[in-house]
């Protein structure tokens, strides 16, 4: 069966995953602690190799990209036909923040050195084209590269003034990409993945619904930023430019109200509200995985879970490198 060798390597390199209580036991650690701790763990050659040329969190930083980087390349290697389709077409991610990265450091004029610090060459651009895009002078160069490319048509929405249109666009194309090709699919589990990619665009629009309402930013503004596509666009549209309380008070009764309830109504702030949602789609993607072990969706639950891991070890070592407290760390860590 196609899916049995990708089900079967996914399956053991689930048990890599850093267990959640170990986030905790990060927290009191310092910086070389948590890079000790790395080193025991599927980080090791990443650190070891980089660790000549980097040290503290910039160490952590390059070495859990490069990492995940090469844990998906790999998967996207011991896959064929659907499977690695819908694997390329859900790491396209990776190459719109690459996208994003390199036009935000053209835009504020950084280094290329500073620009390739950020970049995961873990979907289809492969990092000789992202040093490439790197190496242009101006924001303008960067789009030119892309003519011919699906990317185009977002990326000429610039306007020479502000990036966030085109950034805005970029989102909107790649979940327009991704809700084709998983509504394409008639394998088993097809169906749910198109649920759980749904549920991610109404987590992305209540975020963005949570910061932009709290701001008092008009609603035309807020529903040209929202993503088409998601199961609640249009509901979630309508509440766009309410105020906070009554957007809030909207909000009960949704199956994620359950996970975030707590932390609005202690006033939280919206990263940690984020965090909580992101937290409630790694246990959605688990949930469905046992549905159909033979499918994509044991492959969804791992990346989404990998994903979270880097992110978490970065929000951990940057948060103390920054002198922030445990607790503040912890509100923006997915557990």
């Amino acid at each position: 069966m196609k899916y049995a060798y990708i089900t079967g390597r996914v399956r053991a390199m689930k048990t890599k995953l850093i267990p959640p209580e170990m986030y905790q036991r990060m927290l009191g650690m310092d910086i070389p602690e948590i890079t000790r701790y790395l080193e025991e763990t599927q980080y090791k050659e990443e650190i070891d190799s980089m660790a000549k040329d980097h040290s503290g969190a910039e160490l952590v930083e390059y070495a859990t990209f490069a990492n995940l980087a090469k844990i998906y390349r790999k998967l996207l290697e011991v896959s064929i036909d659907e499977p690695q389709f819908l694997i390329l077409e859900y790491l396209r991610r990776w190459d719109i923040w690459n996208i994003k990265t390199i036009l935000r450091g053209k835009f504020y004029g950084a280094s290329e050195e500073e620009i390739m610090k950020y970049l995961v060459p873990a979907g289809e651009l492969d990092m000789e084209f992202l040093e490439g895009l790197a190496k242009k002078e101006r924001v303008e160069e960067v789009i030119a590269a892309f003519d011919g490319t699906d990317y185009y048509e977002a990326l000429t929405q610039y306007d020479g003034q502000m990036l966030s249109s085109v950034e805005n666009a970029l989102d909107k194309l790649y979940y327009f990409r991704m809700e084709r090709a998983v509504g394409g699919t008639l394998s088993v589990g097809g169906g749910l993945l198109l649920k759980y990619v749904r549920k991610e665009i109404d987590v992305k629009n209540l975020v963005t619904l949570f910061r932009m309402n709290k701001a008092g930013i008009e609603a035309s503004v807020i529903q040209d930023n929202l993503i088409p596509g998601g199961k609640l666009h249009e509901e979630l549209s309508r509440m766009a430019g309410q105020s906070y309380n009554e957007f809030v008070r909207g909000l009960e009764g949704y199956p994620f109200w359950s996970a975030i309830s707590d932390v609005v109504a202690e006033g939280g702030s919206v990263s940690r509200i984020e965090a909580r949602l992101r937290a409630y789609l790694v246990r959605y993607a688990w949930a469905i995985s046992n549905y159909h072990p033979l499918s994509i969706l044991p492959v969804l639950g791992y990346i989404v879970s990998k994903d979270t891991e880097v992110s978490n070890i970065r929000k951990i070592v940057r948060g103390k490198e920054a002198g922030l407290s445990a607790e503040l760390i912890e509100e923006q860590v997915v557990a």
